[in-house]
Order: C-alpha cells, then sequence, then structure tokens
C-alpha cells in the first residue's frame, strides 16, 4: 500500500491514466509520457500513475493487466495505484485521463491540470506541443515559482 506521507520531503507527479483513453494513447505510443516520468526520476521526483476507474467499467484494468500495459509503453512509474473506489481521484478532483498534479517536498500542489498545451488525441501535436508537467517540475525544482500553475486538463473522463 503506497501513501502520500511515504514520499514527504520530494516532488510528487501524480498522473491519472486509463490506458483505453486515446488521449493518454496519444502520450504513451508517441512515448511522450514515459520519456516525461524518466527526465522526472532522473532529477529526484516520485511518479504514481493513478487509476480510479471503477471495477464495473468496460475499460477497467485488473493491477496486473495495467502494469503490463505501462511496462509494454516503456512507462517507468515509481509506482501505480489502483484507486478502484475513486477515494484519491475524488479527493484531488482528478476529472480526466491524463490529469497531472505536481505536489513540492513540504505537501503543496504547484501544478494542476494538463500534461500538455495541445488538448487533442492527435499524436503528432506532442511534437509542437509545451509540456506543463515538464516546465512546471523544473521551474518548481529550481526554487521558482511556476508560471502556470494550472491548465484546464483534457482527455476522457474518468469513470467512478
Amino acid at each position: 500500500m503506497q501513501s502520500l506521507s511515504q514520499y514527504k520531503g520530494k516532488f510528487v507527479v501524480l498522473e491519472w491514466t486509463n490506458p483505453g483513453c486515446p488521449f493518454v494513447q496519444k502520450h504513451y505510443d508517441t512515448a511522450n509520457m514515459p520519456a516525461t516520468q524518466k527526465a522526472a526520476e532522473a532529477k529526484g521526483a516520485v511518479w504514481l500513475t493513478v487509476s480510479s476507474t471503477a471495477r464495473d467499467q468496460g475499460d477497467y484494468r485488473q493491477p496486473s493487466e495495467l502494469s503490463a500495459w505501462l511496462k509494454e509503453k516503456g512507462a517507468v512509474p515509481t509506482a501505480v495505484l489502483m484507486d478502484d473506489d475513486g477515494k484519491i481521484g475524488q479527493a484531488y478532483g482528478a476529472r480526466t485521463t491524463p490529469h497531472m498534479y505536481i505536489i513540492n517536498p513540504q505537501g503543496k500542489l504547484v501544478y494542476v491540470g494538463a500534461i500538455d498545451s495541445k488538448p487533442t488525441a492527435r499524436k503528432d501535436d506532442v511534437k509542437s506541443a509545451t509540456n506543463y508537467v515538464s516546465t512546471a517540475l523544473d521551474e518548481a525544482m529550481a526554487g521558482k515559482p511556476v508560471t502556470k500553475a494550472s491548465s484546464e486538463p483534457y482527455g476522457c473522463s474518468i469513470k467512478y
């Protein structure tokens, strides 16, 4: 069982995911999400991938299936959290997959929103998008104010 308190003193990135969502597929099929994970972790951040899809939904993935899909896509989250009852997602107000959050070492949310500036499922858009998560994490880790601390999340609705 994972708990945010065990990562106290670290930057933590929360990523809501659902492999059945075309917006999530965009970021995994292009390797954008795994690259963003690897870069964050290389800087010392913790990356938690969260599945809040309810068990009775058609696109729910068992933990082993979700882990296998993530591995196949080259993902390297610190941990995968199964939030079948939706308590974590609802506590954070997560609405879409992907929906991204960055928490600083003091436990304060420093970024909430989309992974990037192109709210489409088109894979070609990744190349020309601004990666809000990478930018916010870089700024926060450098002790600077986060220029864009929030954005409108986009993607598939979370099926609580």
